[in-house]
């Protein structure tokens, strides 16, 4: 996950735990693919991804040890591994944000499928490099299979879409409407809006029909290597992470929702076990790098 977001975090754990954090920031799948590449001899002892594919991958190689059984159960069965190699720690869920003075919240596409009608040439943003988004297709792949996805993908190129580096950069064109539709995750908006005050955004946000593809419930979630299995120190801050203060933390900072169950989501925000995205276990986003390649090949990457 990234620095800005966690450092503070991992100082947090330091200051109540006195366990002291070595820290690699990057990519969730530029971070997979160096553990899949140093594989037993890495010396990692926790990855902590921004998404359920990213961790999919790292434990479909193998690399995940059990996580303690004091956290094993923790959370749903719908956020975490079912071998007990990975858990959730917070959730997300994609959502189109759109210009609410150029497009009417009636008018707002409620199915990723209609982002390639001619209507919207030119005026749909997404970050085809972010974790995310790469979630997202591979969930898609997975839901509608390989070759409807990359037509999909096909015509939103075809389509003129507009490619940024991240999830908030497409919040801010929308919010200047310089685009009228992008796809996020919620939590971007909800942070703006404290930012700035929510009469002051000019982006909104619009889920997609239940069971849309658009729909996905993703989270970011934290495995512990094989290699560390031994360790107090990893498996104290897994326990930390799923501790109701801390979950708490990511709704209060992050406004992403917490998955222990007892903690309730941001005000606001619709009830987690209310969202139905499409029919996919987030166990089966692991197949990340088929995802790469597709998105290359279509030229998004």
């Amino acid at each position: 996950r990234s620095e800005q977001l966690i450092a503070g975090l991992l100082e947090k754990f330091t200051a109540e735990t006195g366990i002291v954090v070595q820290a690699r920031y990057g990519d969730s799948a530029e971070l997979a693919a160096q553990l899949l590449e140093e594989g037993s001899a890495s010396p990692a002892q926790v990855f902590f991804a921004q998404d359920a594919g990213a961790l999919g991958a790292v434990d479909e190689a193998g690399l995940f040890g059990p996580l303690p059984d004091k956290v094993a159960d923790a959370i749903p069965a719908a956020y975490r591994s079912p071998a007990g190699t990975w858990t959730g720690v917070s959730g997300r869920v994609r959502v189109i944000a759109y210009d609410g003075e150029a497009v009417p919240a009636a008018e707002v596409p409620r199915s990723i499928f209609d982002l390639t009608e001619p209507r919207w040439k030119g005026q749909v943003a997404l970050a085809p490099t972010n974790a995310s988004f790469q979630s997202f297709v591979t969930a898609m792949r997975v839901a509608e299979g390989d070759q409807v996805t990359k037509q999909w993908l096909e015509r939103l190129v075809d389509n003129d879409v507009q490619k940024f580096e991240k999830n908030a950069l497409i919040l801010d064109a929308v919010n200047a409407g310089q685009v009228e539709l992008g796809l996020i995750n919620h939590y971007y908006w909800y942070e703006k809006a404290a930012e700035v005050g929510k009469s002051a955004m000019r982006a909104q946000i619009a889920f997609t029909a239940p069971g849309d593809p658009g729909s996905l419930v993703n989270v970011a979630g934290v495995g512990i290597l094989a290699s560390a299995s031994g360790s107090t120190d990893a498996a104290r801050f897994v326990e930390w992470l799923l501790s109701a203060p801390i979950q708490q933390w990511f709704v209060t900072n992050t406004y992403e929702y917490a998955l222990l169950p007892s903690v309730p989501p941001a005000e606001g925000l619709p009830p987690l076990d209310s969202l139905r995205g499409p029919d996919v276990a987030l166990d089966d986003l692991a197949g990340l790098p088929a995802t790469l390649a597709m998105l290359e090949d279509v030229g998004l990457r």
